[in-house]
């Protein structure tokens, strides 16, 4: 029995021993000095778009718009077909509808369009490939196949389980010539970074939908991307982070590269350290000069907070050579800017190498001050190329479809 405690003895002595040792060293975030943000909640005031806010509308010389359907609801992505059918998804209603100009009027009414898919939970992004429609949701992307009168077969999943959305649950669809689908997908917050390796990201999704890899990540929420018509190089218009001032972080554009780290949260533009975003979330505990020195910094950047939406490139015949292999840009519009952003469809120049060097507003007019109030009248979303070269444009406000027509000054 004695030598049972004395044994026992040493062996807590020995742990004792043990626990007394000095603990491994952690990495701990670097200091930083304190930094004070003036942030402004701005909302303008929404109006319906009427006839009379129509002429606000503002193009440049030689090019008319119009509206050509109206009572569309939450009005989000276009898909235009061949044949001139338009499919619509309403992220609210969570359906498609299917819309087309069955007399050759110019216009389409309400007897012209139907529902073509529902139950489709903030259903957004749209593509097509090989008759069939994909359909993208918060965390699903679905498809259906395409009859021969343009209705839907009653959609099934394609993929799922992506990221719950949380504060960016839209997404949008693309396929590229490599035959595989890309998605964007967004991040859940404003400005810090999440346990899910696919959050603020872009991804690529194999053909029959059961692999997918991150593309490129450090993208808070790159809804406007596409493929470079000459160049085949893939451009992404990234949203910046709110509630950091009216100028920072500005919306970006970015060269979007397989395997690259765009910065978001901590870095913006070329490369610049955010001072707002907390160190101690950075993988590694370096500081945020260090991290961002590994990311890649945007091509061009835009006004903060515009939100861009989407994005498409012009290679159409109707509007002056200048403009074949541009981008055309929706912004849906500032709210904490105290001077609105966005509320306007913009241009991204590219020059005879593809290479993109300016970015300037398009369309404008949508948000104005009335004395000391600013007002809007419309949240553009969705851009798409028509059958004859025109550009059309979604307000998902007021549920209205715009033209965007070159006439070369007659109307």
């Amino acid at each position: 029995m004695h030598k049972t405690l004395t044994t026992l003895a040493v062996l807590l002595s020995a742990a004792f021993a043990q626990q007394q040792d000095p603990p491994t060293p952690r990495p701990i975030p670097p200091g930083e000095p304190p930094a004070t943000v003036t942030a402004t909640r701005n909302e303008p005031t929404p109006l319906e778009f009427t006839s009379d806010q129509l002429k606000k509308v503002q193009v440049p010389a030689g090019f008319q718009v119009k509206v050509i359907s109206t009572g569309l609801g939450n009005a989000r992505m276009l898909q235009v077909m061949p044949d001139g059918s338009i499919y619509l998804t309403r992220r609210s209603s969570g359906d498609v509808l299917l819309l087309k100009d069955q007399n050759g009027d110019g216009m389409i009414d309400s007897t012209e369009r139907k529902q073509v898919a529902q139950n489709l939970s903030q259903a957004h992004g749209i593509a097509e490939k090989d008759g069939k429609l994909y359909i993208a949701a918060d965390t699903t992307i679905w498809v259906a196949s395409i009859l021969s009168d343009g209705t839907l077969t009653i959609p099934r999943v394609f993929a799922s389980d992506f990221p719950d959305g949380g504060q960016h649950s839209a997404r949008t669809l693309h396929w590229g010539s490599d035959g595989y689908l890309y998605a964007s997908i967004g991040s859940p917050n404003n400005d810090t970074p999440v346990p899910n390796p696919e959050s603020a990201t872009l991804v690529k999704i194999s053909p029959d939908g059961k692999s997918r890899e991150v593309f490129a990540r450090g993208l808070r929420h790159t809804i406007g991307f596409g493929w470079h018509p000459q160049t085949g190089i893939l451009w992404g218009f990234d949203q910046g982070s709110d509630w950091h001032g009216d100028n920072i972080p500005p919306e970006e554009l970015n060269r979007l590269e397989r395997g690259k780290n765009y910065g978001w949260p901590f870095c913006y533009g070329d490369r610049i350290p955010d001072p707002y975003v907390n160190v101690g979330n950075i993988p590694g505990k370096i500081t945020k000069e260090e991290y961002c020195k590994a990311t890649e910094a945007s091509t061009l950047n835009y006004t903060a907070h515009a939100a861009a939406i989407n994005m498409i490139f012009y290679t159409g015949t109707q509007f002056p050579a200048e403009f074949k292999n541009d981008a055309f840009v929706a912004f849906r519009g500032s709210w904490n800017r105290n001077e609105p952003s966005g509320y306007e469809l913009a241009r991204v120049h590219f020059d005879a190498m593809g290479v993109p060097v300016s970015i300037t507003p398009f369309m404008t007019g949508f948000v104005f001050k009335d004395g000391d109030v600013w007002k809007q009248f419309a949240r553009l979303a969705g851009v798409a190329q028509y059958t004859d070269g025109s550009l059309l444009v979604t307000d998902d406000q007021s549920g209205v479809l715009l033209q965007i027509s070159y006439t070369g000054g007659v109307q």
